[in-house]
This record gives C-alpha cells, sequence and structure tokens, in this order.
C-alpha cells in the first residue's frame, strides 16, 4: 500500500456514496453508475470512488470495466475493510472474466494481507473449483465452515455464496465442460 496518505473525501460525498449506494437497484444499476460518474471525475484518484464504481460496473455485469476500477482503487492505496472487499470482488471478476490463474493470484495476496479471511477463503474456492481443484475447494470450504459459520463477513455475501453454490449443482446436473462463470460477488 506504501506511498504518500491519500487524502480523505470530504463527509458530504462520503454521505452521497453512502446514499447512492443504499438506494441502489441491482436489477437496474445504470441509474447509480450515472450517479456515480460526476463523483468519479471530481475525484478520479480516490480509492474509495474508484472502487464503489468498479462495483457498480461489476453489479451491472460489467466485468470488463470493473476490473480496471478494481486495479486502480488497490493502485491508489484502498485500504481496511474496503480493501479486502475489492479484492475479493476483483477475483471474482477474474474468475467471471475466465481468468482463473490471475484470479487466484488475487485470492493469495488477499489471503495474505488479510490471513483470516473467511470470505476471501470462500470466493478463492469457488475459483478452485472452476480451475478443476475441486477437492481443494471443497476442502477450503470446510475449513471456512468450521471456522467461521455466523461471520458478518459471511452473512454479507449469503446471497451470492448461495447463488454460486447453486450454479455450481446445475453445472455438475448437467456436466457443462466449458468455462464456470458464476454470478457476482459484488454486495
Amino acid at each position: 500500500m506504501g506511498g504518500e496518505p491519500r487524502p480523505k473525501l470530504p463527509p458530504a460525498v462520503v454521505e452521497r456514496l453512502e446514499a447512492l449506494l443504499a438506494a441502489r437497484d441491482r436489477a437496474n444499476m445504470a441509474p447509480t453508475i450515472a450517479a456515480l460518474l460526476p463523483i468519479l471525475e471530481a475525484y478520479p484518484e480516490s480509492a474509495r470512488v474508484l472502487y464503489e464504481v468498479g462495483g457498480a460496473y461489476d453489479t451491472a455485469g460489467e466485468e470488463a470495466t470493473a476490473r480496471g476500477y478494481y486495479e486502480r482503487a488497490l493502485a491508489a492505496g484502498l485500504g481496511g475493510d474496503e480493501r479486502r472487499r475489492c479484492f475479493l470482488q476483483y477475483g471474482s471478476t477474474l474468475r467471471n472474466l475466465g481468468e482463473l490463474e490471475a484470479s487466484l493470484a488475487v485470492f493469495e495476496r488477499a489471503r495474505g494481507e488479510f490471513p483470516g479471511s473467511a470470505s476471501l477463503r470462500a470466493f478463492e474456492a469457488i475459483t478452485l473449483h472452476a480451475a478443476g481443484r475441486s477437492d481443494e475447494a471443497v476442502a477450503a470450504l470446510l475449513e471456512v465452515a468450521a471456522e467461521h459459520v455466523g461471520a458478518e463477513e459471511i452473512r454479507r455475501y449469503v446471497p451470492a455464496l448461495l447463488g454460486n453454490a447453486a450454479w455450481i449443482r446445475e453445472q455438475a446436473a448437467a456436466a457443462v465442460e466449458e468455462p464456470r462463470r458464476g454470478p457476482t460477488a459484488q454486495t
């Protein structure tokens, strides 16, 4: 992360971001994206703004666009829990783009910074499964379940985890051999 500390966003901008995100319609992210872009224009180097714009594009199903914003947010020094969430969403996005080795590398880096994160381990397991490493994936998920059932950070991603679990079951039932792509991790 290093480098000069980034200036914080003014409280009014943080409040605006939080209001936009609370009011978003996950089925129609266009209004949220449209509202975020002027904030991005005003604060183009803000790690938080870059992350939120990436997340909005990710939720809209525009992973290729989201990827660049996630990369820029991390490079701009995104910190704390937002950094952990960005890693998770970025790794998931790379998986959805079919870049499984890059996704695994992101999760490895993220786990180095956040070694106790149950949600990172759970989403890394989805990539392991997509990469054909199902035994590792199941083992990782069993560890997560044993260590973290009920953890707040897991509860946050319950809909995405259940969506991915259903998708994995559908793929197994259909015995599809094409690249595996699951629902977004963005919340």
